[in-house]
């Protein structure tokens, strides 16, 4: 192979990954605001006993962090495993408990893997078919609603335009 085909191939996929990434919707602090407030809006008109809702960005980092009052004193960290958990695998953690359940339970060794909370109650924030981030919802009235809840905030960016990287 030549020096100049050398150099060039490694270039040009350089700038073919920039221009997807620079194209990629992201969720911003705005973005996981109104994720927050449409979930939390849920949990309150449906008599959440309580809830803590976490929102993370597609890499798992925590966005934002919220407990209501009357919540048990693990849920923000069972919402933070859940959200991550969602965000890492692009899929409700609903999804994942299911595999565990079935008998799958090598899941919850994955090497490699930090956090796995494969509890019902995490789901992925997805716009214009990516993966932006994830919301996690413990604490309220069962796992069914912790599920609820979480749609609730996710469905909140579905008609709004999202930043580009």
């Amino acid at each position: 192979m030549n020096t100049l085909l050398k150099i060039t191939v490694p270039l040009a996929l350089l700038a073919v990954h920039a221009a997807v990434a620079a194209t990629q919707p992201v969720l911003t602090l705005s973005d996981a605001q109104r994720v927050m407030a449409g979930a939390l809006t849920y949990a309150r008109s449906h008599n959440a006993p309580g809830a803590a809702v976490a929102i993370v960005d597609e890499g798992g980092s925590i966005v934002l962090l919220q407990r209501l009052d009357n919540t048990f004193p693990s849920a923000p960290n069972i919402s933070i495993g859940k959200a991550r958990t969602a965000a890492g695998f692009h899929k409700a953690t609903r999804d994942l408990e299911k595999i565990v359940n079935g008998g799958r339970v090598t899941m919850t060794a994955l090497p490699g893997v930090t956090t796995f909370t494969p509890l019902q109650g995490g789901v992925p924030i997805v716009h214009e078919g990516h993966v932006v981030g994830a919301i996690g919802v413990s604490g309220a009235k069962s796992a069914v609603q912790d599920e609820e809840v979480a749609k609730a905030g996710a469905d909140a960016l579905a008609t709004k335009k999202l930043a580009a990287r």
